[in-house]
């Protein structure tokens, strides 16, 4: 226990890394305080532009890639290997510690993104195909409605419906991509707000089958 409870919460403050405020340091701006207020790659992006926005993307999806693929089989000092600690319940704990510490990240005051990319960086290493459908509903999801916030739900969605399918003994996966699922909803409950008072923005260059 003493492993798992001390990897889930290094990959926890790995998560709590902000592509967007370190991105931000460099350029001297916060964008929590511009745009829609969210720390996460898409307010970047309508804020800062491609580049800035690519940079954030990389450091958040690469910290998922480090707690997701790298930590569960590091060797801590004082800390060791449990053998008796299933490795596929490690590998989760740490790739949804990860994404709770991009949303809540002690570093900035518990105010971070609402952990899309950084998800995406931890399916990657724990099921690469699962990303087919996610991306593929994501895809058409926005080219038919416009809203980025419901395209990743629904993308994410997808996850528990794959592990059940493809991996229905893990159920390691199946917890982990349900319970993302419900966190992703969570995290955009100000998004699902809007839609229903009609005043959520649309990404007009990605809604290519908007009515005419």
């Amino acid at each position: 226990m003493l492993e798992l409870g001390v990897k889930t919460l290094l990959a926890y403050l790995l998560g709590s890394v902000l592509g967007s405020l370190v991105m931000g340091r460099l350029r001297g701006v916060d964008i929590r305080e511009q745009g829609s207020g969210n720390a996460g790659g898409t307010n970047a992006l309508r804020t800062q532009g491609w580049q800035f926005a690519l940079g954030v993307v990389v450091i958040d999806v690469g910290k998922a890639l480090l707690a997701v693929g790298w930590l569960p089989g590091l060797s801590l000092p004082f800390v060791g290997f449990d053998s008796t600690l299933d490795r596929g319940w490690l590998t989760v704990a740490c790739a949804a510690a990860v994404v709770v510490g991009h949303v809540y990240p002690v570093w900035y005051e518990f105010r971070g993104g609402k952990g899309a990319a950084t998800l995406l960086g931890a399916v990657a290493v724990l099921a690469p195909m699962a990303l087919l459908p996610v991306i593929g509903v994501w895809l058409g999801c926005v080219m038919l409605t416009g809203y980025v916030g419901l395209s990743t739900m629904l993308g994410v969605a997808t996850l528990p419906v794959y592990f059940s399918v493809t991996r229905p003994s893990s159920m390691a996966l199946v917890a982990f991509g349900l319970a993302m699922a419900a966190f992703v909803v969570f995290t955009h409950r100000s998004n699902i707000t809007r839609m229903r008072e009609g005043v959520e923005n649309r990404a007009k260059r990605l809604w290519l089958l908007r009515p005419r």
